[in-house]
Order: C-alpha cells, then sequence, then structure tokens
C-alpha cells in the first residue's frame, strides 16, 4: 500500500470518527425534539407492519382498509395497556401501605445481620429520604409524559398522512434506476430488521410474561397480572428489562410471605424461563435477521440509554439496526457497519468475492475438431 493511499484512509477513518461524534452530541442536544420524532417513526413502522400482517393473514381486506384498521388495533392495545397499569398500580400501592410491618420486620432482620443497633423504621426511611421532592420530580416526569405522548401521536399522523409521497421522493432523490433500486433495498433491510426484531421480540416477551404469570399465580403473589404486563413490556429492553423481570417479583414476595422460600422458589422459576426462552427459543427466533455482535447490542444500550433515557434504552436494538444498514451503504464508514454485525456480513448478503464466478460461455461448437495423431 503507498503512502497516500494509507493517508487516505487514514484521514476517511477519522472523519468517520468525528462525524459519529458530532452525531452523537447532535443528538443529546436535539434529544428533546428528536425523541418523539424516533418514537413515532417507530410506531408508523409498527403500524405499517401490523398492515401488511392483517392483509396477508386476511386476504379479503383491501390495502385502504389494512392501514386504518392497524391503527384502530393500535390505539385499542394502547388503550388496554394504559387501563391495566393505571387499575393495578393503584391497589399495588394500597397494598404496600399495608405491608408495612412485614417491611419493618424484614428491615430489622438486615440489621440484625449488619449489626445495626437500631434499625429504622418504613415511615422513617421515608421522611429521610424527602419524598416531597420525589414526588414533584414524579410529576415533572408524568407531564413530560403526556407532552411527549402528545407529540408522538401529531408526528405519527403527519408520518402516516405522507407515506403516500414517499414513492415520488425517491424517484426524485435518485434519478437514476441502480442508485434508486439500492436505495430501495437499504430501506427494506431496515424495515424488515426493525419489524423482525419487533416480531420476535413481542412473541418472546409474552411466552415470557405468561410463563411468569403462571408460576406468580401459583405461588400466590398478588397483582400477577400487573407483574406480568410489566414484564412484557420490560422485555423490549436488552438486557435490563431481563433482569428486572427475574429480580422484582421476588423482591416483593419478601414482603408478601413471612418466609423467604416463596421468593427463592419464584427466583429460580423466573429464571429458569429467561434461560430457556433467551438460549432456546429466542436464537431459533432470530436466527440471522438481526445480524448484530451482542457486545454492539450492550454498547447500544449504554449509548442510547446515555442520550435519550428510556426511551433510547426501549429504541437502542432497532436504531442500531438502522444505523448498521446506512453505515455498510458508503466505503468509508463499511468497517463500522462490518465490525458492528455478528458474521461481518451487515447487509446479510454474501460479499462479492464469496459470489459463485459467472459461467463462462462454451466455446463455439462449430469449429471442425483437430484428427488426433
Amino acid at each position: 500500500m503507498s503512502v497516500r493511499a494509507l493517508e487516505s484512509n487514514t484521514t476517511r477513518v477519522s472523519l468517520v470518527i468525528l462525524a459519529v461524534i458530532a452525531s452523537g452530541a447532535a443528538l443529546f442536544w436535539l434529544r428533546g425534539i428528536l425523541t418523539p420524532l424516533a418514537l413515532a417513526v417507530f410506531l408508523a413502522v409498527m403500524v405499517d407492519g401490523f398492515a401488511r400482517m392483517i392483509r396477508t393473514r386476511l386476504p379479503w381486506v383491501t390495502e385502504r382498509a389494512a392501514l386504518p384498521m392497524a391503527i384502530v388495533l393500535s390505539v385499542l392495545l394502547f388503550g388496554i395497556s394504559t387501563f391495566v397499569i393505571a387499575e393495578n398500580a393503584s391497589t399495588f400501592i394500597s397494598q404496600l401501605v399495608a405491608y408495612t410491618p412485614r417491611l419493618n420486620g424484614l428491615i430489622a432482620q438486615v440489621a440484625g445481620m449488619v449489626d445495626v443497633p437500631v434499625p429504622p423504621t418504613v415511615n422513617e426511611l421515608f421522611a429521610q429520604l424527602n419524598l416531597g421532592s420525589y414526588l414533584a420530580n414524579a410529576a415533572k416526569g408524568l407531564q413530560g409524559f403526556a407532552t411527549d405522548a402528545f407529540f408522538i401521536l401529531i408526528y405519527l399522523g403527519f408520518i402516516i398522512a405522507s407515506r403516500r409521497g414517499f414513492q415520488r421522493k425517491v424517484v426524485r432523490l435518485f434519478p437514476h434506476s441502480a442508485e434508486r433500486h439500492e436505495a430501495t433495498q437499504a430501506f427494506r433491510r431496515i424495515r424488515d430488521g426493525v419489524e423482525s426484531y419487533l416480531w420476535v421480540q413481542t412473541v418472546t416477551g409474552l411466552i415470557i410474561a405468561v410463563s411468569s404469570w403462571l408460576a406468580m399465580w401459583a405461588i400466590g403473589l398478588d397483582n400477577a397480572i400487573f407483574w406480568a404486563f410489566l414484564i412484557f413490556m420490560a422485555s423490549y429492553i436488552p438486557v435490563i428489562g431481563g433482569a428486572v423481570g427475574i429480580l422484582a417479583p421476588p423482591i416483593f414476595a419478601l414482603i408478601q410471605f413471612p418466609t423467604f422460600w416463596p421468593a427463592l422458589i419464584l427466583l429460580g422459576v423466573l429464571q429458569a424461563i429467561q434461560f430457556v426462552v433467551g438460549n432456546i427459543i429466542l436464537p431459533r427466533m432470530q436466527g440471522n435477521t438481526l445480524n448484530m455482535d451482542p457486545v454492539v447490542v450492550l454498547l447500544s444500550l449504554a449509548f442510547w440509554g446515555a442520550i435519550w433515557g428510556m426511551a433510547g434504552m426501549f429504541l437502542s436494538t432497532p436504531l442500531t439496526v438502522m444505523a448498521m444498514v446506512i453505515l455498510a451503504q458508503f466505503n468509508g464508514s463499511r468497517w463500522l457497519a462490518i465490525l458492528m454485525s455478528a458474521d461481518g456480513q451487515p447487509e446479510n448478503q454474501p460479499d462479492a468475492h464469496h459470489e459463485k464466478p459467472a459461467v463462462q460461455p462454451r466455446a463455439s461448437t462449430s469449429r471442425k475438431r483437430e484428427p488426433k495423431v
């Protein structure tokens, strides 16, 4: 490799690294604007995939009727989810108040283990925590969530309304058919990757939630439906969601039951459910559709969580899939996409040097054979 080529590659890599840093800073500074937009795009992709699934499963539904049907069903699912959370959250909080004596007993046991002579009570701990400031922050967070939800719905409406002109925009942006075909293929890879991720996480999340509900119901844990719903929602967050689903119900089983055995049994069962789904069912369903390195999944969770908070954790995997496909389209950034992929093929296609060589045309048979000597 010549010195000029080496300098060119070094300059290209340096520009890519600076562009990534600048993009991360811009995403952080504009998170108030971009987070609702990203969630709206995510919901639009989900609604579009839902509509195409309806057309596949129900051939008698027309293309014009499939999208409104998908929107109505999505709104109904969102409403049911909100009702389940609101209905069970109040019951959960009231039961926590009733468990105050049990909490005092657990605090006394833990204090005895660490040699604390006078253990504090729950009321004293709440007084030291200054619940007023926490409640104010929680109220501010709920207000911000309501505002974000309003903007997400507005963005979602405009995105769905503007999808008819998407094809014309692609034609204008890429007048040459080869470039247009390549851009369309990249968009389809992003869409298929996100939809495949959603489908796999939804099915495996339902399996984990239903199995966990059966285990909690068998033990007699209060608010088992509420916990199962939270486990299902947490399954969309890599790594952290699984930890929450395993640890949170046994912790509250310690509060509810007088002995440690129900909590230990529940912890073992939930751990077994997560292990079976995560190591047997999930890899078979996922296959090579995601094609992301596990280390990249962890890094993307930390990166997007630091930039956009909980919304970033929820969107970390779809956003990283999209970034990997886009980076694979350019020679200067393709090396990043290769490092992010699991098998070194970020486009889920074999490299050029792995393709079968073209069949050489046979020589013309019209020429007379030479006589053997």
